[in-house]
């Protein structure tokens, strides 16, 4: 399957701006990518071109000091975040899949309920509007709900935030996702209470993932239970634009100390096992991506909680109150 990186789009961009030089960050799955538009870019502009070979998680990863190597940023893989500060030489190429829907969910619009909220990662949004149409073809409601302000696109889903399904939670009977891996469907999966389906576009696989969620919410309840002893906790901050929740950590670490634990602030670019090895605490308190509490906590030598994790451990909520904690 091709995603379109328009490069075009690139160029046209480069040569606007009057740019000598031009960083490129790239998510993983497009690293691969990297040499060939490198060499496709500095051929038609003659404009230097710098990878960034840093991880790249999604615009919340974007790199801000991409100034001290070029003149301008090409981010690929994501949309900007709109309630994050902008910068207009930065140009986000959103990848998009080349890809109909037509086919596949036709295939599949016999077993769908009456109303249907639709989501999807960036890559897939496009196609919402015309998944909209083939639903409401048949005589069902179709659904896309409008995010907050970390969420483009109507319908759009990130890892951390799936607030255009709970927009519409209240009107549907389940959602259909559309996209591929589990990483933003897994957010739906676990912000909302009704089911989610995920259907490929490309392949037409349909899925869901009720039992991957509920593996992990039974690591969360053990990670939970394993921090109810815990007395010294380090309270992690991300230095990363669009992880930085600075008042959310002063908000849990006054809980924590009314509850009388001892509290350390600890602000890392980049949360994982090595980083924190060398801190004698018992639990962890992860105010940057949920998604690393959620899906890695198993890497760590102690508990690795969310904020409401955090707030279950102090008794000021209850696990039946148990919810996704989004950024």
């Amino acid at each position: 399957m091709l995603f379109n990186l328009q490069i075009d789009t690139i160029e046209s961009w480069i040569r606007d701006r009057g740019f000598t030089s031009v960083a490129l960050q790239l998510p993983e799955g497009l690293k691969l990518r990297a040499i060939e538009l490198s060499e496709q870019i500095f051929k038609d502009t003659g404009a230097k071109v710098v990878i960034l070979g840093y991880p790249c998680y999604g615009a919340c990863d974007l790199f801000t000091g991409y100034k001290s190597y070029a003149h301008g940023l090409v981010h690929f893989g994501h949309s900007p975040i709109p309630n994050l500060p902008q910068d207009d030489d930065v140009l986000y190429i959103e990848a998009r899949a080349e890809v109909e829907i037509d086919a596949p969910l036709t295939a599949y619009t016999d077993k769908l309920p009456g109303s249907v909220g639709l989501l999807a990662s960036v890559q897939y949004v496009h196609l919402l509007p015309r998944a909209k149409e083939i639903i409401e073809s048949t005589g069902r409601k179709a659904l896309i709900g409008k995010g907050d302000g970390r969420i483009f696109y109507p319908g759009q889903v990130l890892g951390c935030n799936c607030s255009s399904a709970i927009a519409v939670q209240d009107e549907v009977d389940c959602y259909l996702f559309l996209g591929e891996g589990d990483f933003h469907p897994l957010a739906a999966t676990f912000g909302v209470k009704k089911h989610v389906i995920i259907l490929n576009p490309v392949t037409g696989e349909i899925r869901d993932l009720d039992d991957k969620r509920d593996r992990i919410l039974r690591r969360r309840f053990a990670a939970i239970c394993a921090a109810d002893k815990a007395e010294r906790f380090l309270v992690i901050v991300c230095g990363k634009i669009g992880q930085c929740r600075m008042a959310a950590a002063d908000d849990i670490e006054e809980k924590l100390r009314a509850a009388g634990k001892e509290v350390y602030r600890l602000v890392t670019d980049e949360v994982s096992p090595a980083a924190l090895i060398h801190y004698r605490v018992d639990a962890y308190v992860n105010t940057a991506c949920p998604r690393i509490a959620m899906d890695d906590s198993v890497r760590y030598d102690h508990p690795m909680l969310t904020i409401p994790e955090t707030e279950i451990v102090l008794g000021l909520r209850t696990w039946d109150d148990y919810v996704f904690d989004s950024i």
